[in-house]
């Protein structure tokens, strides 16, 4: 076996979570990836990650139930199950410590903005309100090199550094071209999970498989062929979230698909320097089934 770095063992230890978040994680398999003690592994991956491994197993996991919660009409001795509890008591104990309240009073609230939505739509439907223009699209697979980049949605700055990392090193990797299309992969939710935890992984789809092992914490991942509601943002990436918020008010009056659980994908066609900032696109592509 090569020599691999601490870093490149949390890599894999981190893919094998997020993939199997919802099955037991046991010490034996822990060791088997990193070839460490659980111990050990555990110290380097608290350090880099400012949490332990079974702390972030557990807070993936209530993270995605309130999604469940959030987005489906699933009951919650399912979710409970779906993301890997076995008792609902201790789920519902666990989903209150994390969100200050019960499973059901989540499910709820949201329900309630909902009920709004829709009592206003009925009271008064605005003729002039244009429908959310979308368009259903499969995106195929593809292989894309990434770089994580954690904080909130808004954090333009931070996504810009990340960013300009990324395409530094595909620069010197020269794997950048003209054509070369760049994209983010958002895996959270950013009313559920906090500035710290709330993950994106920035992109370049690679033409052929790379040449080389990425170091750090940059990392080949494969998309899967997917179904998904692609809709279009015009102007600054600072005024994005309010697409997302007339997107998910609308969703259930204008879309009315199921939404699935894999991360919502956004593409920027025209981001070059000469495209003024009215004219600037980002293609939201959010999976359903």
């Amino acid at each position: 076996m090569k020599n691999e770095t601490q870093l490149e063992r949390y890599k894999k230890l981190i893919s094998y979570i997020d993939e199997r978040f919802k099955e037991e994680v046991s010490i034996e398999k822990v060791e088997e990836i990193c070839h460490y003690s659980y111990r050990n592994i555990n110290r380097i991956f608290e350090a880099l990650h400012h949490e332990t491994i079974g702390r972030y197993v557990k807070r993936v996991r209530l993270e995605r139930a309130a999604q469940y919660l959030k987005y489906s009409d699933m009951g919650v001795s399912e979710i409970a199950y779906e993301v890997g509890f076995e008792d609902r008591s201790a789920f519902s104990k666990a989903f209150k410590n994390r969100f200050n309240c019960s499973p059901r009073a989540f499910r709820n609230s949201n329900e309630s903005i909902k009920n709004i939505i829709h009592h206003s739509l009925e009271l008064e439907e605005d003729a002039n309100r244009q429908k959310l223009q979308f368009e259903v699209e499969y995106l195929p697979n593809f292989e894309f090199l990434c770089l994580e980049h954690r904080g909130l949605y808004d954090d333009i700055v931070g996504i810009k550094k990340s960013t300009k990392q990324l395409l530094d090193y595909a620069l010197k990797k020269e794997i950048l071209t003209d054509n070369s299309i760049f994209l983010i992969e958002i895996q959270d939710d950013n009313e559920i999970s906090d500035s710290l935890n709330f993950r994106y992984n920035l992109g370049i789809i690679l033409n052929k498989p790379l040449a080389f092992e990425p170091v750090g914490l940059f990392k080949p991942k494969i998309h899967k062929r997917q179904k998904y509601a692609k809709f279009i943002h015009k102007g600054t990436y600072e005024t994005v979230a309010d697409t997302y918020n007339k997107i998910y008010a609308f969703w259930m009056v204008d879309v009315n698909l199921e939404l699935t659980d894999l991360p919502t994908i956004e593409f920027y066609p025209n981001s070059d320097e000469d495209t003024s900032a009215e004219e600037l696109l980002t293609e939201i592509y959010i999976p359903v089934k």
